[in-house]
C-alpha cells in the first residue's frame, strides 16, 4: 500500500450538462437545477506534513492571496471542524482555467477536504465534509459526493445518474468570467420550469447563464459557434468554457485537430465517478 502522503490527489473538472435557474431565495442565492459530470482531466494536489501548525500553499496562484485561496481555506475549516492543530504544506498543479466554469477551485477545495480527512485521520463522513465544503462554494459538495448527479437547491442536493459514454471537446475562451457578474445580470432568466429529476434525459435542457455570458463576452459566443458545426454545444457553469460531446474518442480528437489558430482546449472522457474518491489506494 502506498504511503498516502506520497500520493498525487486528483481534482477533476466538471461539466454542467444543463443548468437552469428556477428561482431565487430571500438571501439572494439562486435556485438551480443541473446535472454534473466529471472529466478525466483536471488539477492535482500533493501534501506534506509539517512540524508546526502552519497551513502553507507552496504554489500560490498569481493574483490570489494565499489567505483567500480555497485550498488554504478548506484545510483551515477541516482543522477547525475536527478540533486538531496539525500543519500541512499543499502543492497544487493547476491545469484548469480560472473563471472557466469547470469547477477548478471548488474541485481543488474538495480534494483538500477528502485528502486531509484521510491524512489527518479526522474520520469525518462525506455528509460532514460536504457541509464544510458548502461554506466554501456551492460547487464544492458535488466533488465530495463524487458521483454524477442531478443537483438542486443551490447545487447541494443530489440524485445520482448514470450517463452514456461520451468524450468531450472542451474549449477555453481567453477570458475570465466572474460568476457574480453573470448571476447579477438583470437579463438573466430566473424562472425556468422546475424539472423532476427522474424525468431528465441526456440532451434535455440548456444553460440559462449562456445568453448573458455571450452578450458580455463575445469570445464565448465565437467559440460556441465554432463548436456547433459538430452538434449541440453549450457553456459549462457560468463560463467561459464551452463543450460538445462525441460518441468516440477518435471523433473528439479529430475535431480538436481542426481547432482554428488561437483557440485552445482539450479532449476528456466523461466520468460518472470522481477519481478523487479512489486516489491513493
Amino acid at each position: 500500500m502506498m504511503n498516502p502522503w506520497q500520493c498525487d490527489w486528483p481534482a477533476p473538472a466538471k461539466l454542467n450538462l444543463f443548468l437552469h435557474v428556477v428561482g431565487r431565495r430571500a438571501d439572494g442565492y439562486h435556485l438551480l437545477q443541473t446535472v454534473f459530470r466529471f472529466l478525466d482531466f483536471g488539477d492535482s494536489l500533493s501534501f506534506a506534513p509539517r512540524n508546526d501548525d502552519r497551513i502553507l500553499l507552496a504554489t500560490p496562484l498569481p493574483g490570489v492571496p494565499p489567505e483567500q485561496d480555497l485550498t488554504v481555506r478548506a484545510a483551515r475549516l477541516l482543522r477547525q471542524a475536527a478540533g486538531i492543530r496539525q500543519g500541512v504544506e499543499i502543492r497544487l498543479a493547476k491545469r484548469l482555467p480560472l473563471g472557466g466554469g469547470l469547477g477548478g477551485g471548488s474541485s481543488d477545495a474538495a480534494t483538500v477536504l477528502l485528502a486531509l480527512n484521510r491524512l489527518w485521520g479526522t474520520k469525518l463522513s462525506s455528509a460532514q465534509l460536504q457541509q464544510i465544503g458548502l461554506e466554501l462554494g456551492a460547487d464544492v459538495p458535488i466533488f465530495i459526493h463524487g458521483h454524477a448527479a442531478f443537483a438542486e437547491g443551490v447545487g447541494e442536493r443530489f440524485v445520482d445518474v448514470d450517463l452514456p459514454p461520451a468524450w468531450y471537446l472542451v474549449l477555453a475562451p481567453p477570458v475570465t468570467v466572474p460568476t457574480a457578474e453573470i448571476f447579477g445580470a438583470p437579463d438573466l432568466r430566473r424562472d425556468a420550469p422546475v424539472m423532476n429529476a427522474a424525468d431528465w434525459r441526456p440532451g434535455m435542457g440548456g444553460n440559462d447563464l449562456e445568453p448573458v455570458a455571450c452578450r458580455l463576452y463575445p469570445e464565448v459566443a465565437r467559440h460556441l459557434a465554432w463548436l456547433r458545426q459538430f452538434g449541440p454545444a453549450q457553456m459549462s457553469g457560468s463560463g467561459a468554457c464551452v463543450f460538445t460531446a462525441f460518441a468516440t474518442p477518435d471523433a473528439a480528437h479529430a475535431a480538436y485537430a481542426g481547432l482554428p489558430p488561437g483557440m485552445q482546449g482539450f479532449v476528456a472522457h466523461g466520468l460518472d465517478r470522481s477519481p478523487a474518491l479512489d486516489a491513493c489506494p
